[in-house]
């Protein structure tokens, strides 16, 4: 209570310092770089990590793009070329004219040569950077090649997709923070009964959002799935904080006559309940730090900070604005359109038997489309970005001029003799799905000195530690025709240079599916046993976390379940986030719930007049708090032109109508079912056990 009065006497001073604040986070927000390769998120210590850094190493080169020329001759794509060249960062370009002069006519090279880089009036160069793939001047170099190049080419590879997707998030994250704003100040004034208040909510959680955002500064940089969600997501999960203290103020105002008092008791009150219910969001979001893909902690580190400023935002700068604006908000009261919910909870409580078989009956395909759903997500990041993209029509072009849908690098010890790396070259090319291996022995012929060659080709291709060659590939990154080759490809590599390495999208994205397969059991398992024992000692109960995380879980499963049946692929990260998220933020609904069913118990009402009063009285508040995380993220996930955002938004929009309609008809049946249980193995609650057998007995 000290903490309470404390808030209300320096009112005035909190919100002074809070303002003040707003100008280092703001800083801070700006000064925080944003990562828009997820392949930088893999461990540190897998071959294909490893193999990045030591091109970067030995040869200066990081990122690679292939780019590709139409209907222009040799002479006008040599000065096209001289152009890309002169842009910075860009390390070296590979074509015709590094290999032999233009005067030499191209039918001249060697025919697997020439239709490597040639098909029909499209040519092809090999582009490498001195920058890594998603670095900004990797970025900056894109955007300046597109420029000299007046449109004249289409420039493949993963640092065009990184570069196209941060042009379309940059340009859609306001938009993101609007829309989501809109509708849940829209959600709020419909089911709050009051004009003015949403208003108060917005301004004190957006001072914690730019509060949370700033202090990203200290991590160094976030992805852009953090960047885009975090505000959404902060706006969402903590907007119930708010209405806590705000339905506790209003009471408050019912006993006390002083509005500072009834402040100090409502900041009180609040404190302890908001504590209680950010406990088990932040475990869900610290599920994610145990992610061995670390983008997950990149989200779950970001989002839990976001839910601890949420609940200080609540307690300090929220009581001090409304005592601030009180006289004006007492004017803008209105009347709830949620009505009273006597009818329906009596209506339940009555045919819980039938909630009961209709629970069991979704639970068995709602987990078999869930399972299903789990190993038809992709993986391939060009699948969330429009159609009318700049990377996707050069991806486009690259396949249907030269059949070639990712390329691989290998790396391969210098010292290796030519005759085995021919052998090896020749193995590789009669591997499914692999077009062509291009090295040095592909340019020299077993007789012609390496010496002949240009220094340009020579350094490009090779180091004082490795030899460089590049495999393309018919098969999509992240296909499971790309991964088989990608082990074929292994196995004839480590036969020739067990210290060989093979790198590149494809060998990434592979080692990203293996990790994050695993990472999803993790996280799971770990979100479910830190709620567990928050449950288990907020509830001081055994039984009741199986019951309410069995409720939440099978909205989990119907929410990913449905994916499958409507023959939809989410993105990777969608359902590992979307599980523990769903399960952290909406497990509160049954909480509350239980609370006042255990509290109705406890005074001596039977279970069906318990169950019954804490329908009546928890659903208002469930459905503002559902309607309020749908609100937030439900217009997001329409509006997004990038997959991966729009799927996550629309998961969590869907998960929380689910999680409500769960929690309001089946937890009062499984709560009246087990009740004798839930009496047993709950500390306060075993003497109602012990009468209801003694009822029993007496009848």
């Amino acid at each position: 209570m000290k903490f309470a009065k404390g808030v209300v006497k320096y009112r005035t001073a909190i919100l002074i310092a809070a303002v003040i604040l707003m100008i280092p986070a703001l800083l801070g927000y700006l000064g925080t770089r944003v990562n828009y390769n997820m392949l930088d998120y893999l461990p540190d210590n897998m071959d294909t990590v490893i193999g990045q850094n030591e091109l970067m190493e030995e040869f200066g080169k990081g990122a690679f793009s292939f780019i590709i020329v139409e209907n222009m001759s040799p002479q006008n794509v040599a000065v096209l070329k001289g152009k890309i060249e002169a842009v910075e960062h860009v390390e070296s370009v590979l074509w015709y004219d590094s290999i032999m002069d233009l005067s030499v006519p191209m039918e001249m090279l060697p025919s697997k040569l020439y239709d490597a880089f040639n098909n029909g009036d499209a040519t092809m160069m090999a582009v490498f950077f001195d920058s890594s793939t998603s670095e900004d001047v990797t970025m900056d170099a894109i955007r300046e090649i597109r420029r000299v190049t007046e449109g004249q080419c289409y420039i493949s590879g993963m640092s065009a997709l990184v570069t196209d997707l941060k042009d379309i998030c940059e340009r859609e994250e306001p938009v993101y923070v609007g829309i989501a704003v809109a509708l849940a100040l829209a959600a709020m004034m419909l089911f709050l009964d009051n004009w003015l208040i949403p208003l108060v909510f917005l301004a004190s959680i957006g001072m914690m959002i730019l509060l949370n955002l700033g202090t990203n500064f200290v991590l160094g940089e976030i992805s852009y799935i953090t960047k885009a969600m975090s505000a959404v997501l902060q706006l969402a999960v903590t907007m119930d904080y708010s209405i806590f203290l705000w339905h506790s103020y209003t009471e408050q105002l019912e006993i006390e006559k002083d509005h500072k008092e009834a402040m100090a008791k409502a900041v009180h009150a609040t404190f302890t309940s908001v504590i209680g219910s950010s406990v088990t969001t932040v475990a869900g979001f610290i599920a994610l730090c145990f992610m061995s893909f670390t983008m997950g902690s990149d989200i779950g580190i970001v989002m839990a900070k976001g839910v601890i400023f949420g609940v200080i935002g609540c307690v300090t700068v929220l009581p001090a604005m409304i005592l601030l604006l009180d006289r004006p908000l007492q004017k803008a009261s209105h009347k709830s359109v949620i009505p009273r919910m006597e009818g329906l909870a009596k209506g339940i409580v009555k045919i819980f038997p039938v909630l009961l078989v209709a629970f069991v009956i979704i639970a068995v395909p709602a987990y078999y489309g869930y399972s299903q759903t789990n190993s038809e997500v992709y993986y391939d990041m060009a699948q969330c970005l429009p159609e009318t993209m700049d990377f996707v029509e050069a991806n486009k072009k690259l396949q249907d001029n030269f059949d070639i849908a990712s390329t691989h690098m290998l790396l391969v010890d210098s010292r290796t003799p030519s005759k085995d790396v021919r052998s090896m070259i020749s193995e590789m090319e009669q591997v499914d799905g692999v077009k062509y291996v291009l090295g040095l022995e592909s340019v020299l012929g077993p007789d012609i000195p390496e010496k002949l060659l240009p220094d340009q080709l020579r350094n490009v291709l090779k180091s004082e530690k490795w030899e460089l060659l590049l495999i393309n590939s018919e098969y999509h990154a992240a296909s499971d025709a790309v991964n088989d080759q990608i082990e074929e490809l292994n196995l004839i590599l480590k036969k020739y240079d067990p210290s060989g390495m093979l790198i590149g999208e494809g060998p990434c994205m592979k080692d990203m599916i293996d990790t994050t397969d695993r990472d999803f059991k993790i996280v799971n398992a770990v979100s479910i046993l830190l709620i567990f024992v928050i449950i288990a000692l907020v509830e001081k109960s055994i039984s009741l976390p199986f019951i309410l995380i069995a409720v939440i879980e099978v909205a989990i499963f119907v929410n990913l379940g449905l994916p499958h049946y409507l023959g939809q692929s989410l993105p990777f990260i969608a359902p590992i986030c979307l599980s523990t998220i769903q399960l952290g933020a909406t497990v509160d609904y049954a909480i509350l719930m239980t609370t006042r069913y255990k509290a109705e118990r406890i005074v001596g009402n039977d279970k069906k007049e318990a169950v019954r009063t804490a329908l009546e009285t928890s659903i208002p508040s469930i459905i503002v708090s559902g309607m309020g995380l749908f609100a937030a993220t439900f217009g997001v996930a329409l509006y997004s032109n990038v997959d991966i955002i729009r799927s996550m938004c629309m998961l969590m929009a869907r998960g929380a109508l689910i999680s409500v309609a769960m929690v309001i008809f089946v937890l009062p049946a499984l709560l009246l079912l087990f009740d004798g249980v839930i009496c047993t193995t709950t500390s306060g609650m075993k003497h109602l056990s012990a009468k209801q057998k003694y009822r029993q007995h007496q009848a």
